[in-house]
């Protein structure tokens, strides 16, 4: 993971030092479809992504990437940092690798791992509804980072 990690970082490096990001972020933004078309279908990449690769890797090479098109489509960048990791979450849950699910069947060696992926699946579609409720309510993910960044917190 280490490896993947660290090639993640450098892949990251050098599309922000060759402009790609900026590239891609104007191409994206000059779309003439909804803000939220072109989400819906960013969700679905990190959905996919998440199946495959962890977390951290996914982070380091897709935030360099994703963070100008959130800003130019005008979207909050906390609130897409929580919908990134929720997304990729799922990732960890669902197959074809689901790191998380080999390890629930490694502490419970007697659980064959088609009843940890049976267990799996209403979690699955959790996250999937705090995905859309995120999504709907972007107050949700924003409103405690806003305070402690004013530093005041009324009832």
């Amino acid at each position: 993971i280490m490896m993947i990690v660290a090639m993640s970082f450098l892949f990251s490096s050098v599309l922000t030092e060759l402009y790609i990001t900026q590239a891609v972020a104007q191409s994206m933004v000059k779309l003439h479809v909804s803000r939220w078309v072109i989400m819906f279908f960013i969700n679905v990449m990190l959905l996919v992504i998440g199946c495959f690769l962890p977390p951290v890797a996914a982070i380091l090479i897709l935030a360099p990437i994703l963070h100008p098109v959130i800003l130019g489509l005008g979207f909050d960048p906390i609130w897409f940092g929580v919908i990134m990791t929720v997304n990729l979450e799922v990732g960890l849950i669902t197959p074809p690798v689901g790191l998380n699910l080999y390890v629930v069947q490694g502490i419970a060696p007697d659980v064959s791992i088609d009843e940890v992926l049976k267990g799996s699946f209403p979690f699955v579609i959790i996250l999937l509804v705090s995905i859309v409720i995120i999504s709907i309510f972007p107050e949700l993910a924003t409103w405690l980072p806003r305070k402690m960044i004013t530093g005041v917190v009324s009832p």
